[in-house]
């Protein structure tokens, strides 16, 4: 690993070519029957690392409004009273599993002594937006009123990764706009926040035409876009420097600190989009859960 001479960051280039290596071109559109076999394959633990073990890890419905809702239940540290943390996998809004953030989870879990709940919200084609942002949305109003049946201690924070990121902050605009409460801190991994922007590449193209299924883009899909990014919770957010969507991440932190909400941005130079996927061959995935433990335990005075 090497180090920044300048800002002092480790830097993950030989990792990062490794990788890329291995998995190959990622463009284009993908096969409908390759996308929902996807959705149940496990990752490959030689890319995607094994979980380290945790006191509690479960599979758990949310009861929320006409609908069950999916959610994998970790906890490593004695079940006492402690802040919730509500994590979102990626994928495009069409792709991604508990399965694919499992490492990631385990490791928030293990590292910061909060409860993680993973999301196993709708995916497009079949629930285009705003199904996926309103099982966010519920997810999150549902952990605020009855966080105490996991544990919780009144505190809730967000956190997800590039299209999961995109509905955090999208549920947190929700919430401001509509009066309810606010998560403690939003944790924005490398993420889409800007749908309305031409696409990166075709697969970008291919997966927000699925999500949006013709519909007009809204701040409520592409929070980059929103006129207004006041009033909203504290964040902190990761960018990753090889991602072609960095860029949404550093205009994105740029403008909540303009709009006076307290942001910490941290980049991870020489990483690709989605690196917390990878801790298999991935130190910077290691070096990220780290990062956000310490953020979360240094915001929420918790350890």
């Amino acid at each position: 690993m090497d180090v920044d001479r300048v800002t002092g960051r480790p830097r993950f280039r030989r990792e990062a070519e490794r990788l890329l290596e291995l998995v190959g071109s990622q463009d284009g559109p993908v096969p409908y029957d390759e996308l929902v076999s996807s959705r149940t394959a496990p990752p490959d633990p030689a890319l995607a690392g094994t979980p380290e073990p945790v006191r509690v890890r479960a599979d758990l419905l949310l009861p929320l409004p006409g609908r069950a809702v999916r959610v994998r239940l970790y906890r490593d540290a004695p079940a006492t009273p402690r802040p919730l943390l509500l994590w979102l996998h990626g994928g495009g809004f069409v792709g991604g599993s508990l399965d694919d953030v499992d490492v990631a989870c385990a490791g928030l879990a293990r590292r910061s002594g909060l409860t993680v709940l993973s999301l196993d919200y709708r995916l497009a084609p079949e629930h285009p937006f705003p199904a996926a942002l309103h099982d966010t949305d519920d997810a999150l109003a549902w952990l605020a009123e009855h966080g105490e049946a996991f544990g919780g201690d009144g505190r809730v924070v967000a956190g997800g990764q590039s299209s999961g990121a995109n509905l955090v902050a999208a549920a947190c605009l929700l919430a401001r706009d509509r009066g309810r409460p606010l998560v403690a801190r939003q944790v924005l991994c490398y993420p889409w926040l800007d749908l309305a922007a031409d696409p990166v590449d075709g697969r970008d193209e291919w997966y927000r035409s699925r999500y949006l299924a013709g519909q007009a883009v809204t701040p409520l899909a592409a929070p980059l876009t929103a006129p207004d990014l006041s009033g909203l919770p504290p964040a902190l957010v990761l960018g990753a420097g090889l991602d072609p969507l960095v860029d949404d991440a550093r205009r994105y932190a740029r403008r909540l600190e303009e709009a006076g909400v307290a942001v910490s941005y941290l980049e991870y130079g020489d990483t690709p989009h989605a690196f917390l996927n990878f801790p298999g061959v991935l130190s910077a995935a290691w070096t990220a859960m780290r990062d956000i433990a310490d953020d979360l335990g240094a915001f929420l005075a918790f350890r």
